[in-house]
């Protein structure tokens, strides 16, 4: 077991809880990362915007793993990536943990940590 991953991930977790009011999952933190990058703030989206911050988050989470390189934003200010080198075939399990990673690096000044030291 990793304790320096689960000790950063609870943290993460408990910082997110006290901003938000409920123990956030993987998911609503990827929405929100896709929220942050996308700079559309609070208000209700419909289905299918919320499917582009979804991947927006995942493709900004992704991209310093060399996964999807950022190309730009549109007129509206959405980012838009291209795909960069092939993903590895990974279990369910090991795509969470690799999300969970990448959202720590991507909060990192929050809990404290420096750098990406599980890269």
């Amino acid at each position: 077991m990793d304790y320096a991953f689960e000790r950063d991930w609870q943290a993460l977790v408990k910082l997110m809880m006290d901003r938000f009011g409920e123990e956030p999952d993987v998911t609503s933190m990827v929405f929100a990362v896709g929220l942050q990058e996308a700079g559309q703030g609070a208000r209700r989206y419909k289905k299918d915007e919320k499917m582009d911050l979804m991947h927006v988050g995942v493709c900004t989470l992704l991209e310093p793993l060399g996964y999807y390189v950022r190309e730009g934003v549109d007129e509206d200010g959405w980012p838009h990536f291209s795909l960069g080198e092939p993903m590895p075939a990974l279990r369910s399990e090991e795509q969470e943990t690799m999300m969970k990673r990448a959202l720590l690096d991507y909060f990192a000044a929050w809990i404290g940590r420096e750098g990406s030291e599980n890269a």
